[in-house]
């Protein structure tokens, strides 16, 4: 937008704030102290630049307020590391990511220094902030910020599955799916062929999350789920088979190591936290 445009959608807001407050030009220079011909100027569009101090003093004058907003729909947000200083005092640069350097394994120019053996005393001269300078990298973690703030959680209800298959999808507001966890209610009365099976309990069939968005707790967040569905449904055990990194996964989770090769685990939650369902 050129300047003449942005001239003239000022002087249109600066009329129907004056408009509103119901004050002539005169009035309004009285009451915020800018020349009426300026005034005149800037609502006929003819002042091409009239400055922030002018304009924040006239919507001031007649009670209204000045909004900068962002380019996406949550406005403009504030820089995360606003509180931060450098060693002399200063701010950190605003378009990079900023964070505090308090021992040599935060600040990647130790990357020579072997700090896990090296006593504070010996430690080199550290800065009081480093920053992420690859931009690839920055738009990397600032997209993994925004899916965990926003990504939610729910039970998926999918009609082609029976009601003893469970499902729960994490997603964004958009709909993109970024985490599924799928598990499957089991009786062992109904394999033994008991006609009133007891109590069932889950299995756990998988948790999947998008590989750009793991490690940032979506897994967790889908088993946190299962468990309070479970809680709700008066079932109070979960088994799973893992392998690798799944097993660490569950064991964080809450799950108990039960056997090996293949690794069999087990939640089990106390009798006392799971309502008795109605009959």
């Amino acid at each position: 937008m050129d300047a003449p445009e942005r001239s003239t959608e000022v002087g249109a807001a600066l009329r129907a704030l004056r408009r509103a407050a119901d004050l002539s030009q005169r009035q309004l220079a009285a009451e915020s102290g800018v020349p009426q011909a300026t005034i005149a100027r800037i609502e006929s569009g003819r002042s091409s630049d009239p400055g922030f101090r002018t304009i924040e003093r006239l919507v001031a004058a007649v009670g209204g307020r000045i909004r900068i907003s962002g380019r996406d729909a949550d406005g403009l947000r504030p820089v995360p590391h606003e509180a931060l200083r450098d060693a002399a005092g200063r701010h950190c640069p605003a378009h990079l990511d900023a964070r505090e350097v308090r021992e040599p394994r935060d600040w990647p120019g130790a990357w020579w220094a072997h700090w896990y053996n090296v006593p504070p005393g010996r430690w080199p001269r550290l800065p009081a902030a480093t920053y992420r300078l690859d931009r690839s990298e920055r738009d990397r973690q600032r997209e993994r910020d925004r899916v965990r703030q926003h990504t939610t959680v729910r039970r998926y209800a999918d009609p082609t599955l029976p009601s003893t298959s469970w499902r729960f999808v994490a997603e964004l507001p958009d709909g993109e799916l970024v985490g599924e966890l799928r598990a499957h209610e089991r009786s062992d009365d109904l394999l033994i062929g008991q006609p009133r099976p007891g109590r069932p309990e889950i299995v756990l069939d998988g948790v999947l999350v998008a590989t750009p968005y793991q490690l940032l707790g979506i897994g967790r967040r889908l088993v946190e789920a299962l468990v309070a569905e479970m809680d709700r449904a008066g079932i109070h055990e979960v088994h799973a088979v893992a392998e690798f990194g799944g097993i660490q996964f569950l064991l964080a989770c809450g799950f108990a190591l039960q056997a090996s090769r293949p690794a069999a685990l087990r939640l089990e939650r106390p009798i006392s936290a799971v309502p008795t369902p109605p009959r």
